[in-house]
């Protein structure tokens, strides 16, 4: 179960979902990590694992757990469950939604904060 945020876009959503799913992208939109990789570089597809840095320096093991191409992903961070991604086609733009586990309704906050990036990312 997640507690979600949204933001509609004047983008492409094909656009939309290949920036959410590039790991070299992610620190440009992402504010609480810098880095991050696939073990072994591979396809962005359920049961791949990785590591993320996140800013404050900490390095953590992540599996991503459910993706359907070119609409959502989920993933687990250090074993937990982490934030749930979606890209749903609306009119001619994108509605863009971050889900969070109902027990970390503070990273809202955070969420909100990245979906401002990747609209400026994607409308630029």
């Amino acid at each position: 179960m997640h507690l979600w945020t949204r933001r509609t876009m004047q983008a492409d959503p094909a656009d939309a979902w290949a920036l959410l799913t590039d790991l070299e992208r992610w620190p440009d939109w992402g504010p609480s990590l810098t880095d991050a990789t696939l073990d072994p570089p591979g396809r962005f597809e359920a049961g791949a694992t990785g590591r993320m840095r996140t800013t404050v320096g900490f390095s953590l093991p992540f599996e991503l757990t459910d993706v359907v191409d070119d609409q959502r992903w989920s993933w687990n961070v250090g074993g937990v469950q982490a934030t749930a991604h979606a890209i749903e086609p609306v009119g001619d733009g994108v509605r863009v939604s971050f889900g969070v586990p109902v027990w970390a309704p503070p990273y809202l906050a955070v969420c909100a904060l990245a979906l401002r990036r990747i609209d400026d990312l994607l409308t630029d």
